[in-house]
């Protein structure tokens, strides 16, 4: 890791006097624990075409769509992720100086780390949920799944085929979460970006909407953060490193 003290120290500061302060993340929080990127080098769409997890996929061949998803959850799942030092740092800044993390990620690890469910609001949904299309059931993708006779997993309550809890290609990102995810953005003093290439959109816009009501922006990234978002503070490295540290500055 690079030298950043001073910066480092500058941004703990901001966050130590912020009232409302929100954590925006995305997949360069996950793959330290070893959940591969999909859009990145070597992703997940470099083997699988993005186009067999189209909605209209999941809606005219269920069967079809669920026996490929259940490819890629073997893989993307495979070592049982667990949090790693990034979603521990938020969680530890969580306990009085971060208010709400607003995720891009799918994978839960947030709230597995320690953040409490409401808090995070998670816009492209949970893997580890199914839910009905039809009547908006809604149960645990394990439970579901290992309870299956046969493709697709059926609902438990009116017994169509369900879809994962995510946000699939064709499909727009929920109604609340991006509500909410905008008013914690316009009302933030900090918004701590990690992970997070800020080039998908609806989501990156979130950081672009802080900026216009004058929150500080802090990114911590490997790659850097494109001309459409002007940080107060970047950092270009591992944020497994970078916010155990701000974390560490935070609590002294």
């Amino acid at each position: 890791m690079k030298t950043y003290t001073g910066r480092i120290r500058e941004v703990a500061d901001e966050i130590r006097e912020g009232d409302l302060n929100v954590a925006f993340t995305g997949a360069g929080v996950s793959t330290s624990s070893g959940i591969p990127d999909f859009r990145g080098e070597d992703g997940l769409w470099e083997r699988y075409d993005p186009t067999a997890f189209m909605i209209e996929r999941f809606r005219s061949d269920p069967a079809s769509f669920w026996e490929t998803l259940l490819e890629v959850r073997d893989e993307a799942f495979a070592e049982d992720p667990e949090p790693n030092p990034a979603h521990d740092a938020l969680t530890r800044l969580h306990d009085g100086h971060i208010g709400a993390v607003v995720t891009q990620n799918v994978d839960g690890l947030h709230q597995e780390s320690g953040i409490p469910e409401d808090d995070v609001v998670e816009l492209h949904g949970n893997v580890e949920r199914v839910v009905c299309e039809a009547c908006g059931w809604r149960a645990d993708a394990d439970e579901t799944v290992e309870g299956m006779d046969k493709l697709p997993p059926a609902c438990g309550s009116c017994g169509d085929a369900v879809k994962p809890d995510t946000v699939l290609f064709g499909e727009r990102l929920p109604e609340d979460a991006l509500g909410k995810a905008r008013q914690l953005a316009e009302k933030a003093d900090v918004v701590l970006v990690a992970g997070s290439s800020l080039t998908v959109e609806p989501a990156a816009s979130i950081p672009r909407i802080a900026e216009r009501n004058g929150t500080t922006v802090v990114v911590v990234n490997f790659d850097p953060t494109p001309p459409s978002v002007s940080p107060d503070y970047e950092f270009n490295d591992d944020v497994t490193d970078l916010l155990p540290a701000i974390a560490d500055e935070v609590m002294r």
